[in-house]
């Protein structure tokens, strides 16, 4: 079980898992954060060499008018919770797996939001963003060691943060679109 607290500013949220008795990383979770920063490391190398194809989901968890982003470990930008499509699995499944192992969150109805094709990190991607719209953040679960941080921004400040491609091609999907509207967009060329 963990506990989430809220900074003074009520838009930083600290994870603390009562094993630690603190928010300092132990051994243990900095060896996996150095793991995670090589693996990475190794993966980008790789991918500008192959330039794979790579299917995602992402799940854009809005908490009234504020959205939640996580930052890893191996990278500065913010992402939402997130990750790879197994195999033969749905990409809404791929998003319910994600966002429990990256947040500790069960999540209630997704929303298919968007379809968005481009290229990042040297990756020719699919990612599959689904809307999770709640009226209060449970408390979340990051494992400290490839999730190192989670946030709430008010969706007229994104742009003040740091955030990956996939998720700036969201929000300006939003922006242009407004919420509530399904959307297939292919992105150009940006390297995060």
């Amino acid at each position: 079980m963990c506990e989430t607290h809220v900074s003074s500013d009520g838009l930083s949220l600290m994870q603390v898992r009562p094993d630690q008795g603190s928010s300092a990383p132990s051994l243990s979770d900095r060896t996996w954060r150095a793991a995670y920063r090589l693996a990475f490391a190794g993966a980008k190398l790789w991918w500008k060499l192959r330039r794979p194809h790579h299917e995602g989901a992402l799940v854009a968890v809005h908490v009234m008018h504020n959205l939640l982003l996580l930052r890893a470990s191996y990278r500065t930008a913010w992402n939402f919770p997130g990750g790879g499509v197994k195999k033969g699995e749905p990409p809404e499944a791929a998003a319910r797996r994600e966002l429990f192992e990256e947040t500790g969150l069960t999540a209630g109805p997704l929303v298919p939001a968007a379809r968005l094709t481009g290229v990042w990190l040297s990756r020719r991607e699919v990612v599959h963003v689904f809307e999770w719209r709640l009226d209060e953040l449970p408390p979340l679960c990051l494992d400290n060691r490839e999730i190192v941080a989670a946030r709430l921004v008010p969706l007229s400040e994104w742009r003040q943060v740091e955030v990956t491609g996939p998720v700036e091609a969201y929000l300006q999907q939003q922006d242009s679109k407004g919420s509530g509207t399904f959307c297939e967009q292919k992105v150009p060329k940006k390297l995060y």
